[in-house]
């Protein structure tokens, strides 16, 4: 070791390393870059996007004839036109408002039913039987009978949604009430949880996954049953848009609502799949 190889002497140089990588962080950060989004995020959207090139590729070569099916550049041109003239943001709103107010009404439900009848014997024996029984109807084929009910207004919609989306809720949020693991309520018992605090802090969230698929699945019923409901007895929103234009031949506007379906439909699962991100964090299965 020299004279000069002494801990004072190290202890200066790591000190003078260490400003001198401070300050080439410091010159780095003033440069400015655009963050460049990650291939795992582009990479979900590849196959739309190579759908929608070979769809224009298709129509500007003529293989696809523009009176069975317009272009996207066609489509673009009629979200345009309607955006500005403000009917297709008015069809929007009154649609989505339709759809979430059915969500909010038939997953309730669903969502209550399927804790009383996981928690408890006695109404699942009093209540399962006839859930099932109702689930086995088709809702759908029960149009021209809401409509003898509630007329063509608001209510038969939201009944119809209400009732499309309940099941999904009530069958995921049973079964994950009922396959929570036995023994982790078993520990929550020898900690001193019992009834409410055993129910908040150990059985609801173990349910909480299944819960969450039957939020998403329930969401493209509940868009599934506002386009057949709006489509055959409505005076607005997106599904009286496309019928509208059915009857004057615009396809443009046809395959623009069921676009703007598919993105509200899309909208609605990435903020069902982000809130199951931030609720389950605590889960390894969700961890990031």
């Amino acid at each position: 070791m020299s004279i000069f190889d002494t801990p004072f002497a190290r202890a200066g140089a790591e000190a003078g390393k260490t400003r001198a990588g401070g300050a080439r962080s410091a010159g780095a950060r003033t440069g400015f870059r655009l963050p460049l989004p990650g291939r795992d995020r582009l990479l979900p959207y590849l196959v739309p996007l190579a759908i929608v090139a070979l769809w224009q590729l298709g129509c500007s070569v003529g293989w696809i004839s523009s009176r069975i099916m317009p272009s996207p550049a066609d489509v673009a041109s009629a979200f345009w036109t309607t955006t500005i003239s403000g009917q297709l943001p008015e069809d929007v709103l009154v649609s989505a408002g339709r759809a979430f107010a059915g969500l909010l009404v038939g997953g309730s439900i669903g969502f209550l039913l399927g804790i009383a009848n996981g928690v408890s014997k006695l109404s699942e024996q009093l209540t399962d039987t006839v859930l099932q029984m109702l689930r086995t109807i088709p809702h759908l084929a029960m149009i021209p009978l809401v409509i003898l009910w509630f007329g063509i207004g608001e209510e038969s919609k939201l009944f119809l949604t209400s009732l499309g989306v309940l099941f999904p809720v009530y069958l995921n949020t049973y079964h994950g009430v009922r396959n929570v693991d036995r023994d982790l309520i078993e520990m929550g018992k020898v900690y001193g949880m019992s009834g409410w605090t055993l129910f908040r802090k150990v059985i609801f969230p173990g349910a909480l996954p299944s819960i969450f698929v039957g939020l998403r699945y329930a969401l493209g019923i509940m868009w599934l049953t506002l386009i057949v409901s709006e489509s055959i007895a409505a005076s607005s929103g997106i599904g009286h848009m496309a019928n509208n234009a059915r009857e004057f031949m615009m396809t443009d506007v046809v395959v623009l609502a069921l676009v703007i379906y598919a993105v509200l439909g899309k909208l609605a699962d990435v903020v069902a799949r982000a809130l199951e991100r931030q609720t389950l964090k605590w889960n390894p299965a969700y961890a990031k």
